[in-house]
């Protein structure tokens, strides 16, 4: 078991399914999983693409609190 971090939240994720993951490394977690060891630049990738979602829930949301139930 491991304890990981995305975003300043912990999460405890089995290692029971990837080998030779050490403190410091990136890893896909599903489910309480890590199910994949992935590169830093893999990672960067994946962490851009999460905050280019975000701007566009809040875009979402934004535009959804401008429209009236008539």
């Amino acid at each position: 078991m491991a304890i990981v971090s995305m975003g300043g939240t912990e999460y405890n994720a089995s290692l029971q399914m990837i080998e030779d993951v050490k403190v410091g490394d990136y890893i896909l977690l599903h489910t309480g999983f890590a199910i994949q060891k992935i590169d830093e630049e893999e990672a960067k990738e994946i962490f851009k693409l999460f905050d280019e979602l975000e701007v566009i829930n809040q875009q979402i949301d934004e535009e959804e609190k401008g429209k009236k139930v008539v």
